[in-house]
C-alpha cells in the first residue's frame, strides 16, 4: 500500500512542479528571469517551488 500512496503523491508532485514551469513560461518576465525560476523549480523542486508560490506569480 506504501508504494501506491508515494506513487500517486510523487505523481501529484511532478504535476504542481510542471504546471508552475508553464506558468514561468508563459510569463510576461525576461528570459533571464524565466530561465533561472525554471532551474530554481528543476533542481530544487520543494523550495523552489515555495520560493515561486511566495515570490513568483504577480496576480
Amino acid at each position: 500500500m506504501g508504494i501506491e500512496v508515494g506513487g500517486l503523491l510523487g505523481l501529484i508532485w511532478l504535476i504542481i512542479v510542471v504546471w508552475a514551469i508553464i506558468k514561468v513560461a508563459k510569463s510576461p518576465a525576461g528570459g533571464l528571469a524565466k530561465l533561472l525560476w525554471i532551474l530554481v523549480l528543476l533542481f530544487f523542486p520543494l523550495f523552489g517551488l515555495l520560493i515561486w508560490l511566495l515570490l513568483g506569480p504577480k496576480g
